[in-house]
């Protein structure tokens, strides 16, 4: 039996990236299924003043558009961007996410700005920070806790956020 928006209610309709990902890495003859990052401690931290006082800046794994990049190796770099004017879209090119089941034509579910920016004006939140950042889709674990994670934290310090609302695709 289906619904009106022709789901089957008696079956999964979520995509399970987890089983997705292990079948990818096996099916291209890997020895072992993909490893999950997994940390005995996690370096979350409470906020150090209220939300509605607090700095917030947006880290996404969509880059700019190619055209608005001179040189390719930017592409695969943590970038910033000024948050008094963010993008109108971002590229999700290269990135391997499910296109039959989503799209990327709606910023805000991948990079909610805009959100954040009704969330400031409405009190919710103290500011945003001067920049929004973009760090590459890495399947290297280690390339993202040794190189980009380090770099993102670094800017983030020195734009005096106190918060990052994580959004990856």
């Amino acid at each position: 039996m289906r619904n009106g928006r022709g789901v089957d209610p008696t079956r999964r309709t979520f995509v399970s990236y987890i089983d997705k990902s292990r079948e990818f890495y096996l099916t291209r003859g890997y020895d072992n299924p993909y490893r999950w990052a997994h940390f005995a401690e996690v370096p979350f931290v409470r906020l150090p003043r209220p939300l509605s006082a607090a700095v917030v800046t947006l880290v996404t794994t969509a880059m700019p558009e190619p055209d608005t990049v001179a040189d390719t190796h930017e592409l695969h770099t943590v970038y910033s961007m000024p948050s008094d004017r963010p993008p109108t879209r971002l590229s999700t090119h290269g990135l391997f996410w499910d296109r039959q089941a989503t799209h990327t034509d709606d910023l805000d579910s991948y990079f909610p700005v805009h959100r954040l920016q009704e969330c400031v004006a409405d009190g919710r939140i103290g500011r945003l920070a001067a920049r929004l950042h973009g760090v590459p889709t890495e399947y290297s674990q280690r390339a993202t806790s040794e190189r980009d994670a380090p770099e993102i934290l670094r800017r983030c310090r020195e734009d005096g956020a106190d918060a990052a609302l994580l959004v990856p695709l």
